[in-house]
C-alpha cells in the first residue's frame, strides 16, 4: 500500500508542477467584459476584481448601471471559466476540468465576444 500511496503522491506532485507552469505562462486567469461605459473583471467563480464605470454610464441611472454590472459580471465569469478550462484541461483533462465547473466557450457563444462578430 505504501507504494501505491507514493505513486499517487508523485503523480499529484507532477500534475501540480505542470499546472503551476501553465498558470505562470498564461498570466492572470480572469474574465473581462465591457459595454456601455462599464467594464468588469472577475476571477473564476465570479469574484469581482475590477470595476470601471464612466460618467456617461452613470447618467443612465443607478438601476441601469447595476443591471449592466450584473450582466457584464455574468459574462466575465463565463470567460474566466473558459480561461481556466484552457489553462487546466491539457494538464488535468477536459472531463476533470469540467467536473470542477469550468467550461470552454465556443466562438458562436454570445458571451465569447463583447460585441457580435462582423461576418464578412
Amino acid at each position: 500500500m505504501d507504494r501505491a500511496v507514493a505513486r499517487v503522491m508523485e503523480e499529484a506532485s507532477r500534475t501540480g508542477e505542470a499546472a503551476a507552469a501553465r498558470f505562470e505562462r498564461a498570466g492572470p486567469v480572469v474574465g473581462k467584459a465591457a459595454a456601455g461605459g462599464v467594464s468588469v473583471e472577475v476571477a473564476p467563480g465570479g469574484l469581482l476584481t475590477g470595476l470601471t464605470v464612466s460618467r456617461a454610464a452613470l447618467r443612465g441611472g443607478s438601476e441601469a448601471v447595476a443591471a449592466q454590472i450584473l450582466e457584464l459580471s455574468r459574462r466575465a465569469e463565463r470567460r474566466a471559466g473558459d480561461r481556466m478550462y484552457q489553462v487546466l484541461s491539457p494538464v488535468l483533462g477536459a472531463d476533470a476540468v469540467a467536473a470542477l465547473g469550468y467550461a470552454a466557450l465556443a466562438e458562436d457563444d454570445p458571451d465569447f465576444y463583447d460585441e457580435e462578430p462582423v461576418v464578412l
